[in-house]
């Protein structure tokens, strides 16, 4: 990646060097930015990037040094690092309608069928039209209780793959592996009515998706570029992903038009033909928003609630005694039983601090990327009209002005020290799912996966680590990206426990 930047450098320098930095000396002259590390031409903070493998970690070093609020010049992109509760609350309280829009990259707009998903579009009539048939039609209190049948029989099918591996040879099961499946098959058999075919390969494309997603994609710091773009290849990517996605949903919406619908439960697909057909004079629902909307939820859902169950049973291999407290309560509350089932999820309290413990010291996307619609002042600094804002999460949810041992993975604080603090966005030292009008609204879907998951993991299996592993040899070195996935696969023994055999 460092040779990317450094070829551009050469490349664009004569022609870029006057421009960049009559704009750059513009907005400096302009506005009472606030502070941040020496730039160069062209590239701006980048090089301070270059090499730290984990963006999120090194803007959590520099915001120690240059404060809550930081500026960095990302190629021709000025943006804002927020590293407090405070500033978050700023944002998203008191500015709420200025940062209520999140970048369209070149890649977002290709992807993402021209901006007119939920995550993307522009906050206006059309995205509040999407939001209110999110809440009210795809993603209701009673929506997601539909789908529960669907919920059990995954994870009953993951106990079952788990069960099969652990009476093999090596008794060595890929969890993470496992995860992703679970969390995939429910979400397309939620949205679809079904699983399909070519799994792997829609995984496969919805991770590409994801990479291409970030800021820090070179053809997204350097949008006016052909260069970046021809060097990153990420416009050919983001093109081969559309019409991957393209093909896909053109064959489940004709298939969904041609049969009628099976079962109890209806699918998010149907529910989304059913109102375009009823709004069909005004064509305010089209295909290409509804494949739009279906793709959010796919890629959404997805990677998100995996590689949080995956750092969930990472953090309890890690720390042997929350894991044997977390096995406790659900073993006594539910003894003899042969499954969990959601009814019982409401007896677990101690598994839910584990979940909230996991998002604090792992939220699956570590950055929120906003940006701002209109200048504003916060903290008495000006955040220029068109910035990207990046809200460092993972930062503020592993502060000690917040957090007492914030590094520690210790359920039990939200009883004691933090017992007032919720996921729901309100409290800005714990955002997992967002904060403001483009919070996150798939979290009433993701919590049941990932408690009914965790549940029936912890109360059907003793776990241990592959032989010879100390638990605090376990790796856990992330990966950045729009989530931030365990580097490597969770792979451990399972020993079926033998009092629900």
């Amino acid at each position: 990646m460092a040779s990317y930047y450094l070829l551009l450098s050469l490349l664009l320098f004569p022609l870029l060097l006057f421009l960049k930095t009559k704009a750059s000396t513009a907005l400096k002259n302009n506005y009472k930015l606030p502070p941040g590390p020496w730039t160069i031409p062209i590239i701006g903070s980048i090089h301070h990037l270059i090499g730290t493998g984990h963006p999120h970690h090194a803007l959590r070093d520099f915001s120690r040094r240059y404060g809550d609020l930081m500026f960095l010049q990302l190629g021709e992109l000025p943006t804002v690092v927020v590293s407090s509760k405070e500033a978050v609350r700023e944002m998203f309280k008191t500015h709420d309608l200025i940062f209520c829009a999140r970048p369209t990259y070149s890649t977002v707009k290709i992807m993402y069928y021209d901006g007119k998903d939920m995550a993307f579009a522009p906050y206006g009539e059309h995205w509040r039209e999407l939001r209110k048939i999110c809440a009210l039609q795809l993603l209701s209190s009673k929506r997601v209780q539909s789908f529960r049948s669907i919920r059990e029989e995954e994870v009953r099918s993951l106990i079952q793959l788990i069960s099969s591996s652990s009476s093999s040879s090596s008794r060595i099961v890929n969890l993470s592996e496992g995860l992703l499946v679970l969390t995939n098959n429910v979400l397309l058999r939620a949205i679809m009515g079904r699983n399909i075919k070519d799994q792997k390969m829609v995984l496969n494309d919805i991770l590409k998706a994801f990479d291409l997603l970030t800021g820090f994609n070179l053809a997204n710091l350097f949008p006016s570029s052909s260069i970046a773009n021809l060097i990153s290849g990420a416009k050919r990517k983001a093109e081969e992903c559309r019409r991957s996605f393209d093909h896909l949903f053109d064959n489940l919406i004709r298939e969904h038009r041609e049969r009628e619908a099976d079962g109890e439960v209806e699918d998010l697909l149907r529910v989304l033909l059913k109102l375009h057909d009823e709004e069909s004079e005004n064509n305010s629902l089209s295909t290409d928003i509804i494949k739009a909307v279906i793709l959010d939820l796919i890629t959404a859902g997805t990677d998100t609630t995996a590689v949080t169950l995956d750092w969930a049973m990472a953090e309890l291999m890690k720390n042997p005694k929350v894991m044997k407290k977390a096995q406790t309560e659900v073993r006594q509350q539910l003894q003899g039983r042969e499954s969990i089932t959601e009814l019982d999820l409401s007896k677990l309290n101690f598994l839910h601090l584990v979940i909230k413990e996991t998002l604090r010291l792992h939220p699956p996307g570590p950055l929120i990327s906003r940006e701002c619609r209109e200048t504003c002042k916060i903290f008495g600094y000006d955040i220029p009209k068109g910035a990207s804002v990046l809200v460092n999460i993972w930062a503020i949810g592993r502060d000690p002005k917040y957090w007492k041992d914030a590094e520690e993975f210790k359920p039990e604080r939200f009883i004691d020290d933090n017992s007032d603090v919720h996921i729901n966005g309100k409290d800005f030292e714990l955002i997992s799912f967002g904060a403001g009008r483009k919070s996150c609204p798939g979290m009433s879907f993701a919590l049941p996966i990932l408690e009914l998951a965790l549940a029936n993991l912890l109360y059907r299996f003793d776990w241990e680590l592959p032989i010879g592993m100390k638990p605090e040899e376990l790796d856990m070195t992330e990966t950045f990206g729009v989530t931030t996935r365990m580097k490597s696969p969770l792979l451990l023994h399972a020993q079926p426990y033998l009092s629900c055999s």
